[in-house]
């Protein structure tokens, strides 16, 4: 049986926002001053909507929501969340790059 591990800062499959900033400017071509704001903006959206209750359908990532919530003492919660990727997840970003 598999212990599931807790990610640390060597865990090389956690992306912190340092590094998606950095992959966005790099699939965007904008400048990291430009697009810091915007995913800060969505990012928090997103964490609004879900503390919220609420479901999110953002193609290309996929459908989103909130299995359970658990508020903890010091203000905090964890939430247990479900993703359901669409069949195409992997070339939907290379599809939609003529916009």
């Amino acid at each position: 049986m598999m212990m599931a591990q807790q990610p640390d800062d060597t865990d090389t499959n956690l992306i912190k926002k340092p590094e998606l900033l950095d992959e966005v400017v790099l699939r965007t071509n904008l400048k990291k001053r430009d697009v810091k704001p915007t995913v800060e903006a969505a990012l928090s959206v997103i964490g609004d909507a879900l503390r919220d209750g609420a479901d999110i359908n953002v193609p290309p990532l996929g459908k989103l929501r909130v299995v359970k919530s658990k508020t903890l003492e010091n203000g905090a919660s964890v939430m247990t969340l479900k993703l359901r990727t669409p069949k195409n997840a992997s070339q939907a970003w290379v599809a939609g790059d003529d916009a």
